[in-house]
């Protein structure tokens, strides 16, 4: 076979596995259907449904980037992607992206029932805000963790945590001595841990995180894409349907711009998350990769709080009410932005690698 054809051919299987990732995320989590289940889990502990986390398991998205050999789909960034961006417009506060970086790095028992929904494993890798590096003022001493940890997404439903310290990772049990939560809601109704080691006791893990938060910082990505895409739907919707003069505000030429404007943003994202996944997929290393995920980081962080901003605003007084859906767009998009790095923190890592690209 040509390498051409044979290019082709996976193209063509690539595009088909993310057509059906896209089409079994409906079932679970249809964009289209409505948002009742969200406000219900708002501003409650652990901020999403353990049952419906179990149904995520059952049907292998923890593990979707995993090897086959260890229990994964073997999947790529493509189909993270399309995933992560149809969980992001049914607004699903189940913490996927942040399980999947430590399904990433963990092995044997330690990962099988993280992705069997036994054991929720969520990573503790944050020392400060706005920072988009792995903190190293934790310890280890005789398998004891000292430290403290910042903003982890729903960590009231965690089990354990994959603690990143100056000596390597440590799996630590949520429950264990020396062992400190306390949790801070989130603008979007979820919470954000802080977690406190004092001499608590911890397994030893193998791997690193620093690839595992590429992925995860791409996820966020895609996943404030279909935020954005979701809301501008709504909102253009609204557009047909609102009357006012014997009109549909939607003929009114300068909504007519404003909606092209915010179509334009997400189709831009939906450009660079695509880009950066293939990337990603054709397996780059270093400032390469890293480069493409700042891109459509930050591109997204921006794109998602314009476009959810302006849907609010094209509602009218009604957007600003807490009973109109798009401001639970809005709310999910001010958490995601900063998650992961915020806009500003990647256009300044994309710019140092792009130096060091040239200069090297």
């Amino acid at each position: 076979m040509s390498e051409s054809l044979a290019a082709e051919r996976s193209a063509d299987d690539r595009a088909e596995s993310v057509r059906l990732i896209r089409d079994s995320a409906a079932g679970l989590a249809p964009r289209t259907g409505d948002l009742r289940r969200v406000r219900a889990l708002r501003f409650q502990n652990p901020g999403f449904d353990p049952a419906f986390w179990q149904q995520i398991c059952d049907m292998g998205w923890p593990g979707l980037l995993v090897g086959e050999d260890d229990g994964g789909a073997g999947l790529g960034m493509a189909e993270y992607c399309a995933l992560a961006e149809e969980l992001g417009a049914a607004l699903a506060p189940e913490p996927l992206i942040s399980a999947g970086i430590a399904a990433r790095v963990l092995r044997g028992e330690a990962l099988s029932v993280l992705l069997a929904g036994t054991r929720l494993v969520l990573p503790a890798w944050q020392e400060r805000a706005n920072r988009f590096e792995i903190g190293t003022t934790t310890r280890v001493a005789n398998g004891h963790v000292t430290g403290r940890k910042l903003f982890i997404p729903m960590a009231g439903g965690a089990a354990d945590f994959l603690v990143a310290t100056a000596d390597g990772l440590m799996l630590v049990a949520a429950d264990a001595p020396g062992v400190s939560l306390s949790l801070e809601q989130t603008q979007d109704g979820g919470t954000f841990g802080t977690l406190v080691l004092d001499n608590a006791l911890g397994i030893p893990v193998a791997g690193d995180l620093t690839a595992a938060l590429d992925e995860a910082a791409l996820a966020t990505a895609a996943y404030l894409l279909g935020v954005m895409d979701r809301a501008f739907a709504i909102t253009l919707d609204y557009l047909k349907t609102r009357q006012q003069f014997g009109r549909a505000i939607g003929s009114f030429q300068a909504l007519q711009h404003r909606a092209a404007d915010l179509k334009i943003q997400v189709a831009l994202t939906r450009a660079s998350v695509e880009a950066a996944a293939a990337v990603l997929d054709a397996g780059a290393t270093g400032p390469v990769r890293q480069a493409a995920v700042s891109r459509a980081k930050a591109r997204a962080s921006e794109a998602a709080m314009v476009v959810c901003r302006q849907a609010i605003q094209l509602h009218g007084g009604i957007g600003y009410t807490d009973e109109a859906d798009p401001g639970l767009f809005l709310r999910k998009a001010m958490v995601l932005a900063n998650l992961y790095g915020s806009a500003a923190l990647h256009r300044a890592r994309f710019a140092n690698l792009a130096i060091d690209e040239d200069e090297g």
